[in-house]
């Protein structure tokens, strides 16, 4: 069986200098690396979008004339923001799971540990987000607003059509750094064995001993991850961009 020139290339590594990038050559480890690659961008696809929707519908509610509401998006914005994202993790999955399943007269999980992960990272970064757009928000000059109202727009009409387009445009460096912040959080979904990266890659060196050339090989994949999100945000941050808006 022909051998390709990646996997002749990583086996002369380990054999000749010691550096054992097992992951490389060993084609069942690749495999459960590459399925960790995918619940990583799975995990990251879907908080990021509904992290985002989440803000949206937050700062909506916050502008709210409907004082409960602004309620609601208070205490909310006030739990996630002040505990850490792990301990979250850990409350639904060990928590409130076993509550609801209890609830449910289950013996089986309502979710398991991939949907929980999921909810509690969208929630995390959805309470920044909301932050993040309202302070857009408040930037958008006043006399915008006045002249959505003079003209018969209604306070949803006005934040569709006028506040929000502006403000993400405002938003859209920090909730870059936001989302980036929620890209490396997945990793936390280790801690509740979902098969991510980290999971697998830990497993990986468990089993061969070289942990620091699978780290070496983290630091490598979300520096590329990571370094294609800026890439793509600032394409979109050109691409919207209001020609003289927030200009010196």
């Amino acid at each position: 069986m022909e051998t390709s020139p990646i996997v002749a290339f990583f086996t002369w590594v380990n054999n000749d200098l010691g550096f054992n990038f097992s992951v490389f050559y060993d084609a069942f480890e690749w495999h459960a690396f590459v399925g960790g690659i995918g619940y990583t961008l799975l995990l990251s696809a879907g908080t990021i979008v509904g992290s985002v929707l989440l803000g949206m519908l937050g700062v909506f509610m916050q502008q709210s004339s409907v004082r409960w509401l602004r309620i609601v998006v208070a205490t909310y914005v006030w739990i996630f923001r002040n505990t850490p994202p792990l301990v979250q993790l850990f409350f639904f999955y060990f928590a409130l799971g076993p509550q609801l399943a209890s609830l449910a007269g289950s013996s089986t999980p309502v979710l398991g540990n991939i949907g929980w992960a999921v909810i509690s990272l969208i929630l995390y970064a959805g309470a920044f987000n909301i932050e993040i757009f309202r302070s857009g928000i408040e930037a958008v000059p006043s006399s915008m607003m006045e002249a959505a109202s003079a003209m018969g727009m209604n306070r949803r009409q006005i934040f569709v059509k006028v506040a929000f387009p502006l403000a993400a445009r405002i938003s859209l460096p920090a909730l870059t750094n936001n989302l980036i912040n929620l890209i490396k959080t997945t990793t936390n979904a280790y801690a509740i064995a979902v098969p991510e990266i980290l999971y697998v890659s830990s497993q990986i060196w468990t089993q061969n001993l070289n942990t620091a050339e699978m780290m070496i090989v983290l630091l490598v994949f979300y520096l590329g991850l990571i370094g294609l999100f800026v890439l793509l945000m600032s394409l979109l941050e050109k691409s919207i961009a209001v020609p003289g808006w927030g200009k010196a």
